[in-house]
């Protein structure tokens, strides 16, 4: 019985391999056909980018003390970030400008964001 399989193998092998390549081109074509389906059927995603930014500071123009440090620190916050809030009220020093902060000798903290 392998003997008869093995004959007709090398007997018909061109036709062999062209029904091999036949069949093998026909199930990829269905793959690809299918394939372009399913991409076909997905929503596109839409990422919107916000184009405003963020000022670098605050200037308050009627003189209100926006900036905050430590009189033991050298760091300055914003009086809403959370660092400012971890000082302790008899330790606050507070500023109007960053310029006036930065003159006092204290630098920006890197956790309150818009500082830097």
């Amino acid at each position: 019985m392998l003997t008869k399989i093995k004959n007709f193998c090398k007997d018909n092998e061109e036709n062999l391999i062209l029904a091999i390549i036949i069949i093998l081109v026909g199930l990829i074509s269905f793959g690809l056909g299918r394939i372009s389906k399913i991409e076909e059927g997905r929503v596109p995603v839409k990422i919107n980018i916000a184009t405003t930014t963020k000022p670098d500071f605050v200037v308050s123009s009627t003189g209100e003390k926006v900036f905050v440090a430590s009189k033991n620190g050298t760091k300055y916050h914003y009086i809403w970030c959370p660092g400012a809030q971890s000082i302790k009220e008899e330790n606050k020093i507070y500023f109007s400008t960053k310029e006036e902060a930065e003159r006092s000798g204290y630098q920006p903290a890197s956790n309150c964001p818009g500082l830097k």
